[in-house]
This record gives C-alpha cells, structure tokens and sequence, in this order.
C-alpha cells in the first residue's frame, strides 16, 4: 500500500510524534523523579519522535495533561506537592507556551478521547497543533515515604488554565462504597462473579481462566522496557493462591489486577498536516487517526446484565464501522486489561480467543506492564503507533475504558489515509436508557445476583447486588459470622440464594442466608 496524505486538505489530523518514559525503583541510574518532570521526558520524546526540522514545542497550541491519580478525588491532595498549573508546569519543560491549557478529567478513556476531540478540532481549524500529556509517580512516592523523605513537588507556574474537573459522575455509587465496594477491585470483582455464574465456573476454574487470559500479556511485558513487572509468567502461576499472590477479592489473586505502583509517563502530538509539513515532520512519520469513538455505561448497579458492558462494545463496533473495517481487518489490538473481564468481554462479543496470534495488549497490560493511573492509554496508543509505521498500511486498535467499565473509548489507527473532509470521525454514543430500578428503602429480604469478597487490612468484607421482592435492585454485607452465610459465600455460590435483612446501627444492610 502507498501512503497519500497529500490527497486530503491541509486540516487533516494526523499524530506526528508518541513519546514514553519510565523509571523503576530497582534500575541502575533511578532519578525519583516527579510527575512533572516524568512528563516533560515523555513530551520531550514525542517531539523528538516527530523528526521535526522545525520548533514543535513552539507549535504546540494546546495541551491537555492527564490528571493524576493522586489527583483524582476531592480533597486527595498529592503528599509532595503539586504545581499551581500541572499543563504549564509540563509545557515549560519542553519550552512550550500553549495558549490553551488543560486539565482533564478523571477516567482512563480521557486521553483516547481526546484524540477524537482534538483530531476534530484540528479538522475545524480551531486547532493546529495539539499535545496529551500524562503521568504517574505512585512507585516513587511510595519509596520516598518509606524512608521518611518528603521532596517538595510543588511548583509556581501562574498562567490561565482550563480544569475540567473531576468528572466522576456515573462512577460514584454511595450505597456499594458505604458497604465496602469504594474502588476499583471489589466493584469490577463483582461483574466478574456475575459472568463466572453465568458460565457455571467454579471460583478456581475462573481463575485459570484469568491465569490463561494474561499469560501472554506478561510475555510482552517480559519484552517492553518500561514495563513495571517484565516477568513472564505462566497461567498456573497466575491462578494459583500463595502467600505472594494471595485472593484481594474473590475471584482475583494479587498478581492479575491493575499494578497502579509506577513511575510512567507518556505523550501523543497530533497536528494539521498543513502544520506537520510547515515543522518539517518526515511523512513517514504521520499515523492517521481513523476513528474515535466515546461511550458512557449505565452505573454498575443499575446494569441489566452486571457481567456486561454494552457501552464498550458499541464504542469498538461503531469505531470499526466507521473506520470501513472488521475485527479481523485489525493487526494490532490492545484491549484496556486492568481486570479481566473487560478483555473478556471484548472477546466473547468478537470470538477472540486468549491466544489469538495477534495478542491482545501492546504493552503488556495494566496488571504487567502497569496501570499508569488515567494514562494508561496512552502507552498503548504510543505502542499503536509505531507498529503502525513499523508494519505500513496495517490497523491498530486501542481501547480506552475508565472507572468500574463506566466510560470507554476505541481509537483506530493507520499510516493509511483517513479522510476527515465530512469531519464525522469521532463519535460520542447515546448512554443505553435500559436502567434497572433502584430502591433506598429500608427491605427485608433479598435474593443474590452477584458478590465479591474484598480482603483488605481490616479483614474480609463480603458485598452483594440483588434485588428485594420489588425486583428493584439492591446491595448489603453478608454477615460472614454466621457459619451457613460465611459457607454460601466462601464457597463461591451464593447466587440465587434468599436473605433476610436488617439494619446495622450505621444503616448499612446486612444480611444472612435464609435458613
């Protein structure tokens, strides 16, 4: 195939530089660096990575950096310090003086969105140039603490900047976090026992299935330099409970849930081509951006089927369709891994198999290679795109899913030709209208769709999603000092099973197997 951008108009959008950066703890030369400084190597990377003959810092007219997940909630303050302008204390460190600066929101989709959201812009002329930034500094931070350092990361940058907020609508549930549901592993464990119930597996048969899924993410982490965890690993070693990968909430053992303890950062450049041709950017270099498209899900608890997540096939579908291709028309995919059942879900919709020859990560995914907080993405999308100008003419896909699979966003990409003339390449998805009901009324009795038992320093806390007589959708504890509730629930079969109800002296709902 030939490439033969010149074919469309100088508004076409097209990336023009991807840069990834990283340090672990362990490596010989590790500088500690903060968010910051990670960041601006990474940008720093991307525009080297143009092979510009001309200033690209200096083109760059907006920036949008990815916030951090130590600054992702209310009140969560980052404990060394952060700049008073996170985008212009990244864009200094390149030389760059957008005039639009951004923070974004929350959401691990945010920055294969924004792709779309700038390829548009660029496409409407109201953009010319445009950088994402993200990236995270746990590992640093952790291993600072430990030794009782408290470097001062702060930073005054002044500037005007746009902060879109927090943006946590739709992934903030109050009755599951009061119950013990507050993050990210309790909330996606309970989908996975949903669709572990409804393909009649036993706890330990699903975990092989785990085990089997990611065993070749961690040969590709094994291969990438800035993986957190480069060891590969087998599926029995993945599935099997040892003291070291021990049950963080049934069904997950340690090792296959997102790594969130790294030092990584990463950065996508997109620019008009009449401006990647003014800096002199080789166009072997251009990958075009053939579709993007954003979804947002249901609320888990007011999900029809809690196993399923038809926001994110819809984005993949409809990204597909619009880029004119099918799944099997695709070289390279990474699907978003932070738990299994995302993957899961792609591949039980497409027919893919664990070992399909193409792999299903990039990078490794978040479990191995890392889950670098919101940015994560964009390690995948750095990956896309140099298998893209690495195999010309071939199709990356990535998909971008935040919160408990409450947002999700799919990008495609090519050194092929896109045609964004119509504008009509990035598409946001109507959110599904199909909402359970659900009742914060005192009940009495319930039956059980799904759990988890999540382990945490203060012990074992069983949460359950049911629905109360009403059919109305509902969630409690079950109180695992009674020896039949405890079995039920242990065993991993609590599905269907009746409770009785009642009400903790801090309202909570607690619930004990019908005898």
């Amino acid at each position: 195939m030939t490439d033969a951008p010149s074919a469309f108009g100088d508004n076409t959008p097209v990336i023009i530089g991807v840069g990834q950066y990283s340090e672990r703890v362990d490596q010989p030369g590790y500088e500690a660096l903060s968010y910051m400084d990670l960041a601006g190597r990474s940008l720093a990377g991307a525009i080297a990575d143009s092979g510009a003959t001309g200033s690209v810092a200096g083109a760059i007219d907006t920036l949008a950096a990815i916030r951090a997940f130590e600054m992702s909630r209310p009140g969560k303050e980052p404990p060394f310090g952060a700049p008073n302008n996170v985008p212009g204390a990244i864009a200094k460190r390149v030389g760059a003086n957008p005039p639009r600066q951004v923070l974004t929101t929350t959401g691990g989709q945010t920055n294969q969105k924004l792709v779309g959201e700038y390829a548009r812009d660029i496409a409407n002329g109201e953009c010319q140039c445009a950088a994402i930034v993200g990236a995270e500094a746990i590992s640093t931070v952790l291993a600072l603490s430990a030794k009782g350092e408290t470097p001062d990361w702060s930073e005054e940058i002044g500037g005007e900047f746009e902060d879109q907020g927090f943006g946590l609508d739709g992934m903030i549930e109050p009755a599951l976090f009061a119950h013990g549901a507050g993050g990210a592993i309790p909330l996606y464990a309970i989908a996975e026992n949903a669709r572990r119930h409804a393909l009649g597996k036993s706890l330990e048969e699903y975990r092989r299935d785990i085990g089997e899924l990611f065993a070749p993410f961690t040969r590709v982490a094994a291969t990438n330099p800035h993986a957190a965890a480069p060891v590969e690993r087998s599926a029995e070693e993945l599935a099997t409970i040892t003291e070291r990968n021990r049950i963080v909430a049934e069904p997950y053992p340690r090792m296959t849930v997102a790594r969130d303890q790294v030092n990584q950062a990463a950065s996508i450049i997109i620019a008009s081509v009449g401006k990647a041709r003014e800096l002199g950017v080789p166009e072997d270099k251009w990958v075009h951006i053939h579709s993007v498209t954003s979804a947002t899900e249901l609320e888990l608890s007011e999900r029809p089927d809690l196993a399923a997540n038809p926001a994110s096939i819809a984005s993949v579908e409809t990204a597909l369709t619009r880029a004119g291709k099918g799944v099997e028309d695709i070289g390279f995919l990474d699907f978003y891994s932070c738990f299994a059942i995302p993957v899961f879900n792609q591949c039980d919709h497409f027919g893919l198999s664990h070992d399909d020859p193409r792999g299903l990560t990039l990078t490794g995914g978040l479990p191995f290679f890392g889950g670098a907080g919101n940015n994560y993405s964009a390690h995948a999308i750095a990956e896309a795109v140099e298998r893209a100008r690495s195999k010309r003419g071939s199709f990356a896909l990535v998909g971008a899913n935040g919160g408990w699979m409450s947002k999700y966003a799919t990008g495609i990409y090519s050194t092929e030709p896109a045609d964004w003339s119509a504008n009509d390449r990035f598409e946001e998805l109507a959110k599904a209208d199909d909402a359970v009901a659900r009742s914060s009324e005192p009940f009495d009795a319930a039956t059980v769709e799904s759990y988890t038992i999540n382990h945490s320093k203060k012990g074992a806390t069983a949460i359950w999603i049911g629905r109360n007589d009403a059919g109305e959708r509902v969630v409690g504890n079950a109180d695992l000092s009674d020896e039949a509730t405890r079995i039920a629930f242990e065993s991993g079969e609590p599905f269907g099973a009746k409770l009785s109800v009642s009400r903790t002296n801090k309202g909570l709902n607690l619930a004990r197997v019908c005898s």
